[in-house]
């Protein structure tokens, strides 16, 4: 390597293929180039996650996938084909971690073969690790294709009241996501607030190997219909997705990776929370508002493999999802989002409530709290540390 050559880092960002996963990567990627703008950055992601995401952020320089099933084994040879000399290595920290290996066995194989494959003159460590430098807090702006945004700009054009889009399910199973019936409520009680409102739908229906929407095209199209303005951007290519999005002044969704994309090309969101994961995602500088369950009355956050029984409800359902649970939480989800929508909004405010709410469900317990960059840990009440 010449003496001159800018310092490489690979971050080796190879984990399970939802949306959410190539987002945390481009945001890594996004701190290591922040903490030395004169880096070659590059990233490994699974092929069959958004490996899109890499493309569109402008610090990443150069992009490698690797094709094999985490439940199964890696191909011989799945990692000829990536380069083996870098300063830095940096791993994501879950491919190290021994219940993800009992879980993954591929994921475990894969990483003990990248610790063989390549070599980092530097080191090779992983994600939060005191070096290679890392700045955190950066924003995270994903730079579209042009004929995407003329695709979203002809879909969703200008119009006078405020434009909401609505992803109603994640790529879990459909009982894991709130009935048809919940959802025409929530946007009926949003309506009530604002009876100009635009709902732009956003969904994938085609498991096209990547990712799915949990809600069918009749269901989609009968929400559609109980809207007095409809717009469509499901089943279109990602870029149009989230270019759509963009134009929107907030995304309404249970949790999901998308979402995390939707923040990524700036759109607040309104999260309906629960079901596996609590969010631990977020943007510095857009403004998000989660509408948290409870957690007494209706389980959830229990992470992989405990998913709490399903309760009736136009058939089974999520307890976090259900009909009692979203009843129960509309003057929060209307309130939320006019706090999203008139102007109030600030990241750091959305933080600190945030995190206070969270830490009074848990019942002070930081240890169950987590978040990409460690963000959460400023917005602690300095009380409770």
């Amino acid at each position: 390597m010449s003496a001159h050559a800018p310092e490489s880092v690979l971050v080796n960002f190879v984990y399970c293929h939802p949306v959410g996963h190539a987002v945390e990567a481009v945001q890594h990627c996004l701190g290591y180039r922040a903490a030395d703008p004169a880096r070659r950055i590059g990233v490994v992601l699974k092929a069959n996650t958004a490996v899109d995401l890499a493309h569109w952020s402008p610090f990443v320089d150069e992009v490698y996938t690797v094709d094999f099933d985490v439940f199964g084994q890696v191909p011989p040879g799945a990692l000829d084909h990536l380069p083996r000399d870098w300063d830095w290595v940096v791993d994501d920290p879950r491919g190290h971690q021994q219940w993800q290996h009992d879980i993954f066995p591929g994921l475990a194989e894969y990483y003990r073969l990248s610790a063989e494959h390549f070599r980092a003159r530097r080191g090779h460590h992983q994600v939060g690790s005191p070096q290679p430098s890392y700045r955190p807090r950066s924003r995270l702006e994903l730079r579209l294709p042009a004929p995407a945004r003329e695709w979203a700009a002809e879909a969703v054009p200008d119009g006078e009241g405020p434009t909401i889009a609505v992803l109603p399910a994640g790529s879990d199973q459909r009982w894991m996501y709130p009935s048809l019936e919940s959802w025409r409520r929530m946007l009926a009680a949003l309506l009530d607030q604002y009876p100009r409102a635009r709902f732009c739908f956003v969904g994938k229906l085609a498991d096209d190997g990547r990712t799915s929407t949990g809600f069918s095209r009749a269901e989609f199209d009968a929400l559609a219909a109980a809207v007095p303005t409809a717009l469509w951007a499901v089943d279109v290519p990602l870029a149009e997705q989230l270019a759509a999005v963009q134009r929107c002044d907030l995304l309404f969704s249970p949790h999901s990776g998308f979402a995390f994309a939707a923040m990524a090309v700036g759109t607040p969101w309104l999260v309906l929370a629960g079901n596996k994961w609590a969010e631990y995602y977020f943007n510095p500088g857009v403004p998000f508002y989660s509408v948290l369950p409870d957690i007494d009355r209706f389980p959830c956050y229990v992470m992989l493999g405990n998913d709490p029984e399903p309760v009736p409800d136009d058939g089974p359902r999520s307890p976090s999802m259900s009909a009692e649970r979203i009843t129960g939480d509309l003057d929060e989800i209307v309130s939320g989002a006019r706090w999203l929508l008139e102007g109030g909004a600030d990241f750091d405010a959305a933080m600190s409530d945030h995190f206070a709410r969270i830490l009074a469900m848990y019942r002070g317990r930081t240890d169950l709290i987590f978040s990409v960059d460690g963000l959460h840990h400023d917005y602690l009440p300095k009380t409770r540390e």
